[in-house]
Parts: structure tokens; sequence; C-alpha cells
């Protein structure tokens, strides 16, 4: 069994571990839940449903306040756990819909909210606001609800991720509480929901499944969240097909203190995003890049997760991940050919330039213990071999990123059933990338399973920041 730089060795976890873990969370425990208790517990009184409504589909936060309203808040309690719930109804196959219908059936239609036809950041707006709105007038049901909303998604990860940064300029607005948010798992990999105990895929027997959750949510313990902010600086020109997750912006931060290999050009386009769960460069991103264009030429291929999981690993065969040509192909080399790394430690100011290793074909940035589906490839590492490396025991809200390499597809495939770790790199409170292209034409990265092809100049380096947001996200635990 493979030993970490040094010999000494690492607690592995197995990998059935991470199939116990796609049903830990998901309402499988013999728990009965009233219907009617659940229902008076999280449902909001009528008036309040029905002014988050019309301030949302008229973009008016006023629209909510009338003589009505007023009236007809008075002597009206707040519930115990008020709650809305966000909706992918394109997650989970056949089930996004069906769960969508279920929902509204417990709790009525004005708290359950598809995504296709309400953005998170028009709740946030219109609906929180609105509510706010009726507070500010002396409406005590109206500021009690407000301050305990309570948010679950059904979607994937990148689902969540949406809505947590949504969520978060609530914090920049000065409009706190902001609500905390818990999971049911439509994704593929759902790795933010594994990591707070809601499970990595919802149960066969999900309609009895979803009262227990909605249970579980309006009374689970509250955790806290890092979240990364990725700024990418370019030479202007370029084109870039950009992933969801990144939006052009006019403020390039980009620190000039470091000697870099290549120019700095006079004209730059600057790209800022947020991640939860990792980052990546490489041969990982490359393969997710592929699999992400095939299904969206052929959809009838990928029906369900488990469709997505075949299709995804008989793609990675086909792109020189397990078996490189003996050829001078440099797109096929290790990505020490392009790649500087610096990072900042925890109570560091200074920038430190750490090596790459010769071998490595992908570098993934990580947050989260979870990654590919629930795998564990920064792996639990001893006491021992974390003094020796100055590393410490990784948690979601510690601050810092692992950064770790996969050599190869046999590498890969070996650290995510578990039988050894990944190639440990670094523990970081901030990374910064240098990519310059040479002989390289293209280069790819990946966001929390964002994947895009990044161009490379041969003269002038793109660089990639990555610095933790001010403030974490309130997750509640299933637990």
């Amino acid at each position: 069994m493979e030993t970490l730089d040094g010999g000494d060795s690492t607690r592995i976890m197995p990998a059935r571990s991470s199939v116990i873990d796609s049903f830990k969370g998901c309402g499988w425990s013999g728990l009965r839940i009233d219907k009617e208790d659940l229902r008076r517990r999280i449902s909001m009184p009528q008036y309040l449903r029905l002014a988050m409504r019309r301030a949302i589909n008229s973009k008016d936060v006023t629209a909510a306040v009338d003589s009505t309203s007023l009236l007809e808040s008075e002597g009206v309690q707040p519930p115990e756990a008020p709650m809305v719930i966000f909706v992918n109804s394109r997650s989970g196959g056949r089930q996004g819909p069906e769960l969508k219908l279920r929902l509204q059936q417990l709790m009525g239609e004005e708290q359950v909210f598809d995504l296709k036809d309400v953005k998170p950041d028009e709740f946030v707006r219109y609906g929180l606001g609105s509510l706010e709105q009726l507070a500010s007038t002396g409406d005590y049901c109206a500021k009690e609800t407000r301050e305990k909303m309570r948010v679950v998604v059904a979607g994937g990860d990148g689902t969540v991720g949406w809505v947590l940064g949504s969520l978060g300029e609530l914090k920049k607005q000065g409009r706190e509480p902001v609500p905390p948010v818990a999971i049911i798992p439509l994704g593929t990999g759902n790795d933010l929901s594994r990591s707070f105990g809601w499970g990595g895929s919802f149960p066969f027997a999900w309609k009895s499944a979803v009262k227990r959750s909605l249970h579980r949510a309006s009374g689970g313990l509250i955790s806290r969240l890092d979240s990364w902010q990725v700024s990418i600086t370019m030479p202007a020109g370029g084109v870039v097909e950009l992933p969801h997750s990144l939006k052009p912006t006019e403020e390039c931060t980009l620190e000039q203190r470091l000697d870099t290999s290549g120019l700095l050009p006079e004209k730059v386009s600057c790209f800022d995003g947020v991640f939860y769960n990792y980052f990546s460069i490489g041969m990982d991103a490359q393969v997710a890049y592929g699999f992400h264009h095939l299904r969206n030429e052929k959809p009838y291929l990928a029906q369900g997760p488990i469709a997505n999981k075949l299709i995804y690993s008989g793609y990675g065969c086909t792109q020189g991940w397990f078996f490189t040509p003996c050829v001078s192909n440099p797109g096929l080399r290790g990505l020490r050919n392009i790649l500087r790394i610096h990072i900042k430690r925890v109570d560091c100011a200074e920038w430190e330039q750490i090596r790459v290793p010769s071998n490595v074909r992908s570098i993934i940035c990580l947050n989260l213990h979870n990654y590919a589906s629930g795998r564990h490839p920064w792996g639990n590492p001893g006491p021992e071999y974390l003094e020796k490396r100055g590393f410490v025991e990784a948690h979601e809200d510690d601050g810092l990123l692992e950064i770790f390499g996969l050599k190869h597809g046999w590498h890969a495939s070996f650290v995510m059933v578990e039988l050894i770790n990944a190639k440990h790199i670094a523990q970081a409170a901030a990374v910064r990338l240098e990519v310059r292209g040479g002989d390289w034409k293209q280069s790819f990265m990946q966001m929390d399973g964002e994947p895009w092809k990044q161009q490379l100049d041969e003269e002038y380096s793109t660089f990639v920041e990555i610095k933790r947001v001010g403030h974490q996200s309130l997750m509640i635990r299933a637990e």
C-alpha cells in the first residue's frame, strides 16, 4: 500500500463508507412524522406567503404592504421554523417535478419555488425584502418569520452553490440574519450534501422521506462553510467559454509583487466566481469538459446519476487519462510544464512558491472532505504525519484549502476507491496559479463541477488567484 512522502502511513477510510454515506441523512430511519404537526411547524401564515409571491411577481417589495395585510397580521403567531424550498425540477431525472408537487402539498404552493421560474436572487431581493418591509411597519409575525427563516435546496451541488451565493448578498447588504440552508440531494455527486449529513442521493422511498428531511431541516444544528473567491486575469482578446459560476468584472485584483515566468499584458480580461467544494486544473477538468459537451449534444445518454457516472468513466478512458501515448505531445505531459504555484500559509502575509510535482497531471484545491461523489482523496492523515508536514486536520470551516495532485487515471482510480491517498502538495489560506502556454495552446479548469477550456498564450501568463470570502455560509446538519 502506498504511503505518503516520507513513509508515514495514514489512516485510509474504507471505500464502502462512500456507499453507506449515500443513504445516511436521507430519511431511512423509522421515525414517523405527523404531517399536520410538520405543517404547523414550517408553514408561514397565508398573508405572508401571498405577500412574498406578490413582491416577487411584481418585482416590488412595497407590493407586499397593503391594509389587508396589516389587518390579517393582528394576533397571528409566527411558525416555529418557517421555511422556503428551492427545487431544481431538472435534477433527479423524473423525481424533480414529482418532488415539487409533493412539497407543495405538504406546505403550500407559495413556499416552494421552482428555479426555472424564480431565481434565488429574486427571492433574496423581493421575497425576503417583502418580509423586511412588513416588519418595518410593526408586523411582529413578519419580523419573527424573517429572522427564523430556513431554506431547503432540492438539487445538486451546483444548485446549492447558486442559492448560497445569492443568500451571501444579504451579508454584504447588512440584511442579517442570513438563513441557513439544508439539502435534498438530487444531483450526481452531491458532495455538499454528504458533507453535512444529507446523504449522497435521495432514497427510493422518497415520498415518505420528504417529511423526515423537512423535519430535520426545521431543527437541525447549524454549521459554517467556507467559500472561496476565484479571480482569473488573462490577456485581453482571448476567447473563453465561461461557466455560469464565472462573471466578467472590471476590477482586476491581481497582486503584482511576485516574479512571473511570463509577461504581464497591458490589457487584460478579468473574471470572478465563487466555489464551495473545489477548483481544479488539468486532466480531470479535461475529462469533465468532454463529458459535459457529450451530454449536451446527446442528452438521451444521461438519464440519471448512474448513467452519468458510467458515461463519465468511459469517456475518461478515451482522453489519455489512463494510457499516455509514447509521442511528444505536450498536451499529455505533466502540469509542471505550464504551471507555477504560490500559496499563503495561515496567518502569513507573504506568498511562498511551492514545487509542482513532475508527474502530476491534475491539481485540485479542495475545501470539503468529500470529492467526486463522496470520495476522500486527502484521506485522514495521522497526528505524526500532520506534524511532520506542517498540516492540520482538514475541516470545511478552517479557512484552508487542501491542495493535492493526481498522476494519471490509474492513480486516480486507486485514490477514488480509497486504497491510497492523493499526492499531498500543501494546505493554504490563499493560492495563486500562473499558467503560461509555450507549446501548450490550452488548458482545462473546473469549479464545483463546471469545466471550461482556458486558452493559453505563449508569451503572456494567465493568473488564477483563490482567496477565502470574508463571510461563511450557514448550513443545517442532518445529524
